[in-house]
């Protein structure tokens, strides 16, 4: 399939998703928004995919930011309708896939860009990766769910400073203060995150979306993290991946989970 500013690709069980606006440092327009949501939402229904990959085209920008142009004329009510549709199209979409997410920051991640690498499961970054949160210098605050993640990948202080100040930081201040996995060469960005992708898809994927969905839980003031684990883990006992999984320790082999 194709998608509109978007390039993507599959190797095995890895679905690659490219953003590719490059005139536009691939900032987040509505087109751009609603094309991602259909390229999560199909390799999350194929059923060959075990995990994803976005990234940014080029070497300059992971994602800019929100395209600046498509809501600087926008009211109350407007602006208020665009923060929900974009959550529920692609920032708490892709954060509650059951198919791990893993953002290979390369470049600038601004704004939209930055809330949408925070809604991914896992984050690797290049050393010439630049993260903030600017939108307090445009006269608003991030509606993409920056404000919450942030803080919960960070702390409530230094997200505070963070936002507050507008100020952006570098890969390795981002791995110092957890807001990125790892950072590695921009050379070897993509090689890494597939390299990631490629232990995680030998795993169960019965598990992987237990074990997303128990993570999640514990972030959702409308449940209970511990009693939503305690129910997942026993799930878990019905599943064809828990009886591959056992019996293949047991019998000292390779376990081929298949994700039933």
């Amino acid at each position: 399939m194709t998608f509109e500013n978007l390039q993507t690709s599959q190797t095995d069980a890895i679905f690659r998703i490219t953003i590719d606006r490059p005139s536009k440092l691939n900032a987040l327009n509505k087109a751009t928004i609603q094309a991602l949501h259909e390229a999560f939402a199909y390799a999350e229904q194929k059923a060959d995919v075990r995990v994803i990959i976005l990234t940014g085209s080029g070497e300059k920008a992971f994602v800019a930011g929100a395209d600046i142009s498509e809501f600087a004329d926008f009211n109350v009510s407007e602006g208020a309708a665009l923060a929900a549709e974009g959550q529920r199209l692609l920032f708490d979409f892709v954060e509650c896939l059951s198919k791990p997410v893993i953002a290979a920051v390369n470049g600038f991640a601004l704004g939209g860009g930055l809330e949408l690498a925070m809604s991914a499961h896992i984050r690797i970054a290049s050393t010439n990766a630049k993260m903030g949160l600017p939108e307090v210098t445009l006269g608003v605050i991030p509606g993409y769910g920056g404000t919450q993640r942030l803080a919960q990948l960070v702390g409530k202080g230094k997200a505070m400073e963070l936002i507050l100040s507008a100020s952006m930081i570098d890969a390795q201040a981002a791995h110092q203060l957890g807001l990125v996995n790892k950072v590695v060469d921009q050379s070897e960005l993509l090689v890494e995150a597939e390299a990631l992708a490629s232990k995680i898809a030998a795993n169960s994927p019965a598990a992987i979306r237990a074990a997303i969905q128990a993570v999640n839980a514990g972030y959702d003031n409308s449940q209970n993290g511990f009693e939503t684990e305690i129910k997942l883990f026993g799930t878990c006992f019905g599943t064809a991946d828990f009886k591959e999984g056992t019996s293949a320790f047991l019998e000292k082999r390779k376990a081929v989970f298949t994700g039933n």
